[in-house]
């Protein structure tokens, strides 16, 4: 497999050097002040969004407003501050079109009945008493065969909503096993850009780099499953009424045929997958698929079409026919989908990913980061520290690309100097790094889940819980000093080869 770094990141970094070249970087800030800024920035995004309820993306901007006030006060120019805005930006360009791709799909793949078979059949197989752990293992296969969290989460995720719903299980639960179960898989294949990215970022083999991490990724993933088996047990452990699951079955097959012919899109866009055949060719060909099986099975016209993939599919089950309750449920879980109900998430990623370029550019974060490397000389503080650094970028500048390359970048030293290997650093990098991204609602992850599955960040976060507990088994190992890859002649055998023999006199 190539180690080479994904094009849009190359990009931003050939643009961040064009950048420096040019000149126009002010004054760096101190220590203290970028300490201050970043605590400034992180309360105000708490306030606006815990506790008076408002959308991320306002509050980024008012963050963007004061950012760039003190980046002009420390004698950037105007140019050096947009240039890392817009970097920032283009380095995910890609990302915004899957995203805009993903509206499409979905709002095709609802109007054409996709959706409601997959549900349909999820219901007919599945039950409470499994249905949590059940999630979390289908989705770590399919991303694991896959490579993709984000189109795993499209596919098979966005039919689990629905099964959940019809099954009684809470929404956040649901959302939790997807989210934990995608981002698993996603982070141990091969076929994964940012399995690819962590080691090329630390100098480490692929195969190197993901052998690290089943010493970390591997005992959280039992833990989390063992969780999520308790809370099958918890949820769907008493006598199970079909009544409400043939109700929603009938309600889905009220609007939509089910039939075995509309399985074939989601098939195929995971067999491309499989195949190694980019993300986007794939999608197009989902998209191509769902609306052709739509004109055929469900003998939708060529407008209604075209206008579900950009406003989204609208249910219309009859309340009067199933009841309110029936009713309410099937139509929220049919409408979704739609380039434009996209817009939300897109605007949030864009605003979120060209802030956290500004805060670059300033140099806050490079300044906290190259302080805290300074003090590492142990394996687990180093190792913590790198951890909270991948998450930190996550919370502030949004985008995991740059949560596993600004920590690499900046730690790398600091391991070569302890006597670590390059897969210490990238197995930690992808430990946080990529498992924290979909936790917060203002990165592109977080965003992305949160609109594909229809269930806010927040409320499924609680429950991915390999996401966050992946981090702090990766630093109990560290400190237990257990499976930690040294060089050779460095570490705790290579020291005690160096002691004299007692009584040797040397």
């Amino acid at each position: 497999m190539s180690r080479e770094l994904p094009p849009e990141v190359q990009e931003y970094q050939e643009e961040k050097e064009l950048g420096e070249k040019r000149g126009g970087q002010g004054k760096t800030p101190t220590l203290t002040e970028s300490v201050g800024v970043v605590v400034a920035i992180a309360g105000v995004i708490t306030v606006c969004i815990l506790m008076l309820g408002l959308d991320a993306h306002i509050p980024i901007f008012l963050c963007v407003l004061f950012v760039t006030v003190l980046g002009l006060r420390l004698k950037n120019t105007w140019e050096h501050l947009e240039a890392g805005f817009v970097s920032a930006i283009n380095a995910s360009m890609s990302a915004f079109f899957i995203l805009m791709l993903v509206g499409i799909l979905v709002g095709v793949w609802m109007i054409s009945g996709v959706i409601s078979t997959m549900i349909d059949y999820g219901l007919a197989i599945l039950s409470p008493k499994i249905f949590l752990i059940a999630t979390y293992v289908i989705c770590s296969i399919v991303a694991l065969a896959t490579g993709t969290s984000w189109g795993t989460a499209a596919s098979i995720g966005v039919a689990l909503v629905g099964v959940g719903a019809g099954l009684g299980i809470p929404a956040g639960m649901t959302g939790g096993a997807i989210v934990a179960g995608a981002y698993f898989g996603d982070k141990m294949s091969p076929l994964s850009d940012t399995t690819n990215l962590a080691p090329a970022v630390s100098g480490a083999k692929l195969y190197d780099h993901i052998g690290a991490m089943i010493y970390t990724t591997g005992p959280t993933w039992i833990l989390a499953g063992a969780a999520f088996i308790v809370l099958s047990l918890l949820y769907g452990g008493g006598d199970f009424d079909p009544t409400r699951v043939n109700q929603i079955r009938e309600a889905l097959a009220s609007v939509q045929k089910i039939h075995p012919l509309l399985l074939l899109p989601p098939l195929c866009v995971i067999g491309m997958a499989l195949l190694k055949i980019p993300a986007v060719p794939g999608m197009f060909v989902g998209i191509v698929m769902g609306a052709l099986c739509g004109m055929v099975i469900q003998g939708v016209g060529f407008v209604d079409m075209m206008t579900a993939a950009n406003y989204g599919y609208e249910g219309a089950v009859s309340a009067e026919v199933f009841g309110e309750e029936i009713a309410e449920l099937v139509n929220g879980l049919l409408t979704r989908g739609g380039l434009q109900n996209m817009m939300w998430t897109i605007s949030l990623s864009w605003m979120a990913i060209g802030f956290g370029g500004m805060l670059e550019a300033v140099g806050y974060l490079h300044v906290i980061l190259h302080a805290v490397v300074n003090y590492m000389n142990r394996v687990g503080n180093l190792v913590t520290a790198t951890l909270a650094s991948c998450f930190a970028v996550n919370l502030l500048i949004g985008d995991q690309y740059l949560a596993i390359i600004l920590p690499g970048r900046l730690f790398k030293p600091a391991y070569e100097e302890l006597g670590l290997e390059p897969r210490m650093l990238s197995r930690t990098l992808e430990d946080a790094g990529t498992l924290t991204s979909p936790l917060v609602p203002w990165n592109a992850c977080g965003a992305y889940m949160a609109g594909t599955l229809g269930i806010p960040t927040l409320t499924y976060a609680p429950y991915a819980i390999l996401n966050w507990l992946n981090p702090f088994v990766s630093a109990f190992i560290a400190y237990a000093g257990f499976k930690i890859f040294w060089r050779e002649g460095y570490g705790p055998a290579a020291k005690s080869d160096a002691v004299p023999a007692a009584g040797t006199g040397k």
